[in-house]
């Protein structure tokens, strides 16, 4: 079997963000502008209203409750790192995010997304953050203009690029999105199989230098015949649970590298169905947020109110979760690496020492 060398900093940075046995039980809290806007909603304010403190806060009590949970945890070094990194046990590894939280729809076609960095950060500073790996989100749709696809590609390569010259595993998380309509209907949900494997080919080429794909699960169950009778059933059907198994395979079969599930924001009980689809089809785990923990948020800011939640049903979820991933590909056996025995280093300058 061929295989891709591995730099040795990225190798270990694999290995720390999952468990022994190779499978990626994540957790994410690196929401800015969606966890605002929740936030307003609950406090009864408008959204320039909400106080730094008040994020920095929540995400510092959820992560010092749900992260023992969890193989690494994905913050964001506006709001998370600077209160929370204490909070993250020495053996879970540290994600630091690289983009600036949503996207710019100005200056391209109707519709379209650009991705963007956080202004001032780069990865040479999230490395000396302690961060032991890097997330990217872009926003991309295949068929968008080609101004809109040229940047949202540059802009992964640059961070595949920067990644590279610090050793950092890179971990890219595409989202799709409607060109016309809503991702929330059925019409979208047909389009969405498509839209997921054809971003994995384009990302899968080595020029962006991706270690780990973050992707959503390949079609909706909210409109799948066969969750007909569960509460997230939306009342029309895109596919029948034949047919989502089908578009699994075929999205592991596109990616030749190693993949985990975001939870997109759907309630945990749709989530764990898409972690054990994904895992059964060849996921090595997932990357989860809210599906895990949103529900806390109401809470807010009644911190005992707050921790009850998190040590009660969030807890429960987060259980929930590694256990349906424990049937995930373990990263190393993903066909990129060939199994631990085949997992070869790249080679280094002879003078690498003499570099640093």
């Amino acid at each position: 079997m061929d295989t891709t060398p591995i730099s040795s900093g990225k190798l270990r940075g694999l290995m720390k963000l999952a468990d022994a046995s190779g499978r990626f039980k994540m957790m994410a809290i690196d929401q800015r502008g969606s966890m605002v806007t929740k936030l307003a909603e609950v406090l009864g304010i408008e959204k320039t209203d909400v106080k730094y403190s008040d994020v920095a806060s929540l995400k510092t009590l959820i992560t010092r409750i749900l992260a023992p949970n969890a193989t690494a945890v994905l913050t964001d070094p506006i709001y998370g790192h600077p209160y929370s990194v204490t909070e993250i046990p020495r053996d879970v590894a540290l994600l630091l995010a690289y983009e600036e939280s949503g996207y710019v729809s100005e200056g391209v076609s109707e519709n379209e997304r650009l991705s963007n960095p956080i202004d001032n950060w780069t990865i040479e500073k999230a490395q000396r953050a302690g961060a032991d790996a890097i997330k990217l989100l872009a926003y991309y749709h295949p068929d968008a203009s080609k101004v809109t696809l040229q940047h949202q590609q540059d802009f992964v390569r640059h961070v595949g690029d920067e990644c590279e010259k610090q050793d950092l595993p890179f971990l890219l998380e595409l989202v799709s999105y409607a060109l016309e309509g809503t991702t929330k209907s059925v019409e979208f949900a047909k389009q969405k199989p498509d839209l997921v494997i054809r971003s994995v080919q384009e990302f899968t080429d080595p020029s962006y230098k991706v270690d780990i794909l973050k992707l959503e699960f390949p079609a909706d169950l909210k409109y799948t015949s066969d969750y007909k009778d569960s509460a997230f059933y939306e009342g029309d059907s895109a596919y029948d649970l034949s047919d989502v198994r089908d578009i699994c395979q075929k999205l592991d079969a596109t990616s030749t590298l190693p993949w985990v599930i975001l939870s997109a924001g759907v309630d945990i009980e749709e989530f764990i169905e898409n972690v054990k689809l994904a895992t059964a089809a060849g996921a090595s785990g997932f990357l989860c947020g809210r599906a895990i923990w949103k529900d806390a948020v109401q809470f807010y800011p009644d911190n005992a109110a707050v921790t009850q939640f998190l040590e009660n049903e969030a807890t429960t979820n987060f259980h929930n979760a590694n256990t349906a991933a424990e049937n995930a590909l373990p990263w190393f056996e993903h066909q990129h690496f060939g199994g631990v025995e085949n997992i070869q280093l790249a080679k280094q300058s002879e003078n690498w020492h003499q570099e640093y």
